[in-house]
This record gives structure tokens, C-alpha cells and sequence, in this order.
């Protein structure tokens, strides 16, 4: 959720979008003044890094393997990102430390409590979801870890019988 927010504003910004513009800084909103069409770049990963993960786990395909490590690269890269630039830009708020040459109060209040803490918060969260894809969902299975059984050693059940479908049916009263 807290990627598609970053995603959501980057979008509205290159669309034309004005409000908490002035969160970002004189130096990045310079950057991107004549070019905000970069910023629908910016939307599509964001975007792809927040939904991209949920999309692989439904697929079984970030329990294991390459995804996962791209995906604990990103929770780790997002949690250090956003962690450390919060704690670094509420001590400049605070008073503990002034940058050369001063600084922006509202760009840094809008990364201090904005947008710094959404990117860790966004990878907390990934990290959170890949614990759970790793372990299973059900918290009554992290005593230990789920071993990972390939698809070739999987046993395949057969198809049940059309008389034992009917039978299940009656059952429980369907059809």
C-alpha cells in the first residue's frame, strides 16, 4: 500500500499536480521541471515493486528462489532507505545536526515524515509478506520452517472418479 501511494503521487505529479510539491524540494522539483513525463516511469515501478511482489507469492513463486532474493534485496534496500533517512532527517528537524549551507524546512518535514517513513513502512510490509510466503500463512505453522519439496518430487493425487465425485456431491448436498 505504501509503494502505490509513492506511486499514486509520482502519477499525479506527472500529470501536473501541484499539491506537496514543495515536499520534495526546490532541487528535485528543479530536476524534474521540464521533464515530468519521467515521473510515469517512476509511477510504473512503484507500481510493479508493490504489486509485483503479491502477484509472484499468488503464483508460488516467492517462497523460493530468484524472486525472493530480488524481492528481500528490495525489503532491505527499502527499510535501510527509508529508516535511516528518518531518523537522520528528524535529528536535522530536532537541531542534533545542520547540513552545509542549511536546508529546505519543508522538503525536509515532507522526507522526514512523509515520504521516508512510507518507504519504510513499504518495505517492512514486503519484508512481513515474505516472511509469511516463506512460512505458510497460518502463524500456527512458524514453529518451524516449511521444507521446500520441487514440483518434480511432488506426488500428483489422481483425479477422483466420477462416482466418488457424485458420491461427495450427494453428500454434502450440492447438484
Amino acid at each position: 500500500m505504501a509503494g502505490l501511494v509513492h506511486g499514486a503521487f509520482s502519477l499525479y505529479w506527472a500529470l501536473g499536480g501541484e499539491w506537496l510539491l514543495e515536499t520534495l524540494g526546490e532541487r528535485v522539483v528543479g530536476a524534474f521541471a521540464d521533464a515530468r513525463w519521467v515521473l510515469v516511469a517512476v509511477f510504473a515501478i512503484k507500481v510493479v515493486g508493490s504489486l509485483g511482489p503479491l502477484w509472484l507469492d499468488r503464483r508460488g513463486l516467492l517462497a523460493h528462489g530468484a524472486w525472493r532474493v530480488v524481492a528481500v534485496l528490495g525489503a532491505c534496500v527499502l527499510i535501510v532507505w527509508g529508516g535511516l533517512n528518518t531518523l537522520v532527517r528528524n535529528l536535522v528537524l530536532a537541531g542534533v545536526g545542520q547540513p552545509d549551507g542549511g536546508f529546505d524546512r519543508a522538503a525536509m518535514t515532507g522526507h522526514a515524515w512523509l515520504w521516508d517513513p512510507l518507504f519504510l513502512v513499504w518495505g517492512l510490509a514486503l519484508a512481513w509478506g515474505l516472511v509469511r510466503a516463506r512460512r505458510g500463512t497460518d502463524p500456527g505453522q512458524w514453529t518451524h520452517r516449511t521444507a521446500y519439496v520441487p514440483p518434480i518430487a511432488q506426488r500428483r493425487r489422481p483425479a477422483p472418479s466420477s462416482n466418488a465425485l457424485r458420491a461427495w456431491c450427494r453428500e454434502n448436498r450440492i447438484g
